[in-house]
């Protein structure tokens, strides 16, 4: 093999599909060194099989040389202090808005994790400690600035819109005499968002030889499919005089719920009496530093909260319980698994003047998968309660933070030839259509599917593919 062929970077995936997010990168220089990152540490969430999967790492974190992190949403973070209990001790690189968020989000973490473990009779992956711990290791960066990580390393975040903080990472490789590699994540993708404005991408950006690894959340989908659903039901359950129950990811989904609430008051389609609950610690925080401008909302939205908002915690969940008036509950988590929204459900699920609407993705083995493929009458089992399913349930995709099929293929269009297109962080059925429309309408040198094989490239773009083998 020629001195040239001896600068490569293997990628893969710890996990091929949603949730779980890491992807790990081992670099061969010329002069034989090697050394390893990863962009993302996530939970996995779903199925029981899939959470078992939290319990370990595939990697050793002691052969890591350094870490960035895209944003922090838990199937991106989870599992970084699981990583830091491990022998990790190295930065945790990502962005100073994430950096504010992802403390909170992991003690939210230790919180389920510390209830599981509980009920399945052993001992929690990590504690209040780990976190600690793993936030020592965090080093919050600036958007639109190179950071030099490590020898041969350049790292720069990009501005996404996904989520307050959220960035696209690009990272460039470089030795002596050689072409540079350079590897674009976006991390979950977005081009828009309610609550702020994130600058373009660098025009250079677009003509320099790269390595685009693509989210495919939604690539089985167009934008112009979204049915925008959420207000006519919302509108329709406060006509009768019924309650409304929103499970909300607490943070971006929370927020911009509300702020669809407060707009169906000031177009007087719902009346400012019914009150809106609003229940979970970390959405409510989130809520306020929102509120606040603490993470980076635009001014002009800050003023988001609709009227007659009650925030809500343990101590007074029961009122609400016991309260048959009208109301609107919002409230986490935006899958049905986990958080306040486990009381709530199993006392609304049997009540036909209940509708419980899900705004965002519910993946296979939550609870709300599992109510949003049951049909009215059918039993459903919570928690080893058997449940008749009376209320009504809806679930849109119109709140979705990712972006939608035509919308990457936008996005992917402004690079003048990408060496590679990697589709990761999807179904697999949704990243195979995916990835055969991009080879159609994109005008990339290759297109592969993350997740079953390790790819190795060069600063040409895709030298071949193998079988998995981690670290």
């Amino acid at each position: 093999m020629g001195r040239k062929e001896r600068f490569y970077a293997d990628i893969m995936s710890v996990h091929p599909e949603v949730t779980g997010s890491c992807n790990i990168v081992t670099v061969r220089l010329p002069n034989g060194e090697k050394f390893h990152f990863i962009v993302d540490c996530g939970m996995f969430q779903g199925r029981k099989e899939e959470e078992e999967r939290n319990k370990k790492l595939v990697f050793r974190p002691e052969n890591i040389d350094f870490c960035l992190i895209t944003h922090g949403h838990a199937d991106h973070i989870g599992r970084l202090p699981l990583m830091v209990k491990k022998g990790y001790s190295r930065y945790i690189y990502t962005t100073d808005v994430t950096r504010n968020i992802m403390e909170s989000a992991l003690k939210d973490s230790v919180s389920i994790l510390r209830s599981k473990a509980k009920r399945n009779k052993e001992k929690a992956i990590y504690d209040d400690g780990d976190v600690a711990c793993t936030m020592q290791h965090v080093h919050a960066c600036n958007f639109n600035q190179w950071i030099h990580v490590r020898d041969n390393v350049n790292v720069m975040f990009l501005e996404n819109a996904h989520l307050y903080g959220a960035a696209m990472i690009l990272v460039n490789i470089r030795y002596p005499n050689q072409n540079d590699i350079n590897i674009l994540f976006t991390g979950d993708y977005n081009e828009k968002n309610l609550f702020f404005k994130p600058k373009p991408l660098p025009d250079w950006l677009y003509s320099l030889p790269l390595t685009i690894v693509q989210e495919s959340t939604y690539g089985y989908m167009n934008s112009s499919e979204i049915e925008e659903t959420f207000s006519d039901n919302v509108v329709r359950f406060a006509k009768k005089g019924g309650t409304i129950l929103i499970p909300a990811f607490a943070l971006g989904r929370m927020q911009e719920v509300l702020y669809r609430i407060k707009l169906l008051q000031d177009s007087k389609a719902i009346s400012t009496e019914i009150p809106i609950y609003v229940d979970g610690k970390l959405g409510i925080k989130y809520t306020g530093m929102c509120a606040n401008g603490i993470l980076g909302v635009s001014e002009e939205m800050r003023d988001f909260l609709p009227q007659n908002v009650v925030f809500v915690d343990k101590t007074t969940r029961g009122d609400i319980l016991k309260n048959n008036g009208p109301k609107i509950i919002v409230t986490t988590s935006g899958m049905g698994s986990h958080g306040p929204v486990e009381t709530y459900i199993p006392s609304y699920i049997t009540k036909s003047n209940t509708l419980i609407q899900f705004t965002g993705y519910v993946a296979e083995g939550t609870l709300g998968r599992e109510l949003k493929d049951a049909s009215i009458g059918e039993t459903v089992k919570i928690r080893g309660v058997l449940y008749k399913k009376r209320a009504e349930i809806q679930y849109t995709n119109e709140f979705s933070a990712h972006a939608k099929a035509d919308e990457m293929i936008s996005f992917l269009q402004r690079f003048e030839r990408p060496n590679l297109v990697l589709v990761n962080h999807g179904e697999w059925q949704v990243k195979d259509i995916f990835a055969r429309r991009i080879l159609k309408e994109v005008n990339a040198k290759n297109v592969a599917i993350l997740g079953q094989y390790f790819h190795r490239i060069n600063p040409y773009g895709l030298v071949t593919s193998k079988s998995a083998k981690f670290l």
